[in-house]
């Protein structure tokens, strides 16, 4: 190979993980601000909304401890090609108008997202192990703007095209990532992995450390995508337009993506994350109960929760990386923290639609999630002090 090669090779690689993340935010998260429109056209009550909203996380816990698993055998480029191509034909499904295909898209973009979440960590691990805070950081920005963006125009868009042809919009991510992707299949270790042990796997299970982090990442997940469900409408509610309420979704995600631009420099220079940990943790209570009690301020409190959970997510995965010794172990800690995680954060949206919908307030929900925060704080807390 000439060094022209080997030079581009690694910033190719690079490029090709970064479209996959924002593929993987980008796909789920464009449904919010249109939560409104899609029920309105099929009648649908708080139940099942929340149950369209929280399919995608059933499919993130039932599909991640497999993903693993099924990298091992046909590699990660092949899987992760795989996944892209799941997940337009979810986009297509969702955006075709009919209910069913409503449901059973959403299902298979949850699907999808599942293996690209699980193999991304793993992935990092195997080809750039000095720099996995770093890149955690980038793809973490990617996937912040590329959801923050998306948020931000689907609403503009579904005044143009309707709300299916700006779901359709969204297919832009996976198409890009997949051309960036389409010639890396065969060129991969597909199946090489399979000679590893799967001792590491159940070792991982029992592991204290690795529950700590799968409940501080399951936390801050099942906070997330309450906050990403419903926002739109707790700001309706309390007076916001919806091209306002969907302009605040999209500002929040890329407040998410805003850590990416240092923290992993931070990351990568703590030997103690006890105090980041719980700090980024509290950020999110604070701007929880402020959202509540000071919603004209809504702008500056979406602005810090988004900070604040996009900087728990990076922490959270660069801890996979991190406190595994081989790619392997990476994705399988990545599966299990993504799959007990998300099994956590599936029940979160749809109970905070019937706490709504009982109460006829958002306050439950909103403040639930703030002391939910101060929980997440301690499980982090005392996950950074394990890592010494």
């Amino acid at each position: 190979m000439t060094t022209a090669l080997r030079l581009i090779a690694p910033w190719r690689m690079i490029a090709g993980i970064l479209l996959i993340a924002a593929t993987l935010r980008a796909s789920f998260t464009g449904l919010a601000p249109l939560l409104d429109q899609v029920s309105s056209q099929f009648s649908l009550s708080a139940t099942q909304t929340g149950v369209l909203t929280t399919l995608p996380l059933f499919a993130f816990a039932f599909i991640s401890p497999l993903a693993a698993r099924v990298s091992r055998y046909f590699g990660p480029e092949r899987s992760l090609v795989t996944a892209l191509l799941i997940i337009c034909t979810g986009i297509l499904l969702r955006s075709s108008g009919n209910l069913s295909g409503l449901y059973l898209g959403t299902v298979l973009i949850g699907t999808g997202i599942a293996v690209g979440n699980v193999l991304l960590p793993g992935l990092i691990k195997r080809d750039f192990p000095g720099h996995i805070p770093r890149l955690t950081g980038a793809y973490s920005l990617t996937m912040g703007v590329a959801a923050g963006l998306g948020s931000a125009a689907m609403v503009p868009l579904a005044i143009h095209f309707g709300w299916q042809g700006a779901l359709v919009c969204l297919m832009i991510f996976p198409i890009l990532a997949l051309a960036m992707w389409w010639d890396q299949v065969g060129k991969g270790n597909q199946g090489s992995t399979a000679q590893q042990p799967t001792y590491s796997t159940p070792r991982i299970w029992s592991n204290s450390l690795a529950w700590f982090i799968t409940f501080f990442l399951g936390i801050n997940s099942l906070i997330y995508y309450v906050v990403i469900g419903w926002l739109p409408m707790i700001l309706m509610d309390a007076g916001y337009s919806e091209v306002q309420a969907g302009s605040l979704h999209g500002l929040m995600q890329l407040a998410c993506a805003v850590p990416g631009l240092f923290i992993g420099m931070v990351i990568s220079r703590m030997r103690d994350q006890r105090t980041i940990a719980a700090g980024v943790s509290l950020l999110c209570s604070f701007s929880l109960a402020g959202l509540w009690f000071f919603p004209s301020a809504a702008s500056i409190w979406v602005c810090l929760f988004g900070f604040g959970s996009g900087a728990t997510m990076i922490l959270g995965l660069s801890f996979i990386g991190l406190k595994t010794s081989t790619a392997h172990e990476a994705a399988s800690l990545s599966g299990m923290a993504q799959s007990v995680g998300y099994l956590l954060a599936a029940f979160g949206p749809p109970l905070a639609g019937n706490a709504h919908a009982f109460t006829h307030s958002w306050a439950w929900p909103v403040l639930g999630c703030a002391v939910l925060s101060v929980v997440m704080a301690i499980f982090g807390a005392v996950a950074g002090k394990a890592h010494q």
